[in-house]
């Protein structure tokens, strides 16, 4: 829960950012908190159908499949080469036995809550000095959106379609505003004005 009339939207991550982020905790030896940012941003998925994933899932993939908790819609993601790899590592580095083990367990070996994750969310902004005002578990996830619209080219509105399906948006709009880039377009109106 949020304190009244606090701004609780999550900000979009830089990716240059995650990446680093995902390097520095793995090296401190903070593998599954390395592993739980890499997945937000390598995959898009909401947290908790991240929190849902066990390590069978993930280990020598290409494609997952999940259904969706929020929506209940079938989504097939693609697993990128060098995010596998970091899978494969995480586990070995935590020494996990069973592969039907949640990949995201407390020390008491329970599913870590969302409420956690936002609290170690804050320490980890300050810890490692994250450039983001508003740092939750969202903001792995707009990561993910934000760098394919980045790379896409020079067709954004077709990338704006393609990333709209991605998401499950029903509107070009809603993804603007969703990767931050309604704001952008806003803010810079005012650049258009001269003395």
């Amino acid at each position: 829960m949020s304190a009244r009339n606090s701004h609780t939207t999550a900000d979009v991550l830089p990716w240059d950012s995650a990446i680093s982020l995902i390097h520095r905790l793995y090296k401190d030896g903070d593998y599954r908190f390395s592993l739980l940012i890499a997945t937000g941003c390598f995959t898009g998925l909401r947290i908790t159908d991240i929190r849902a994933l066990r390590w069978k899932d993930l280990m020598d993939k290409d494609v997952i499949e999940v259904i969706e908790h929020k929506t209940k819609k079938h989504r097939e993601i693609k697993l990128n080469h060098d995010y596998m790899k970091h899978v494969k590592d995480c586990y070995e580095a935590l020494g996990v036995k069973n592969p039907n083990e949640h990949c995201f367990l407390t020390q008491k070996q329970t599913v870590i809550s969302i409420q956690w994750i936002n609290r170690r969310f804050k320490e980890i902004k300050t810890k490692y000095r994250v450039p983001i005002k508003n740092f939750s578990t969202h903001s792995c996830r707009k990561c993910f959106s934000r760098r394919i619209f980045d790379m896409s080219g020079d067709d954004k509105s077709m990338s704006l379609i393609l990333l709209g399906e991605v998401l499950g948006h029903s509107s070009v709009n809603i993804t603007k505003r969703y990767i931050g880039l309604k704001t952008e377009q806003i803010l810079s109106a005012y650049d258009l004005l001269s003395f």
